[in-house]
């Protein structure tokens, strides 16, 4: 939020412009998003040059946003809505659940007993579900 409200300090827009716009005053395109990435990436690779081994798109962000999602609880409906997509199948790609995400869900499933379940005395479904 700093970050953009900082741009839109120094390139003032009225609400219903676009934040992002190309050198034509146009909204961004695909093309443009890529463009801009690929020099962002170039330019901080000269303080962190693994950088330049992996190759982030702008897809990258949208998955690591939609799986961000997930794992904040919000409904994959919801999700599938913000993300366009026509199918809930094609969402459910983005519905990774992170580790700490399937041992809440397992604990949920706990019954009340005294001692821990099988699945927490085994150390082989232990190392299984870390590995997950």
């Amino acid at each position: 939020m700093a970050l953009l409200k900082s741009l839109l300090r120094r390139q003032p827009r009225a609400e219903e412009e676009p934040i992002f716009i190309n050198r034509y005053g146009q909204p961004l395109g695909a093309s443009g998003v890529r463009y801009k990435l690929a020099q962002y990436v170039r330019a901080a690779a000269g303080s962190s040059p693994s950088l330049l081994k992996k190759h982030p798109t702008p897809h990258s962000f949208r998955h690591a946003a939609a799986v961000s999602l997930v794992s904040a609880g919000n409904d994959v409906t919801v999700i599938r809505s913000w993300l366009g997509h026509a199918s809930l199948d094609t969402t459910n790609l983005y519905a990774q659940a992170n580790l700490a995400a399937k041992r809440a869900a397992l604990v949920r499933l706990e019954p009340p007993a005294s001692r821990a379940p099988r699945w927490k005395r085994n150390r082989g479904i232990l190392e299984w579900l870390e590995n997950l």
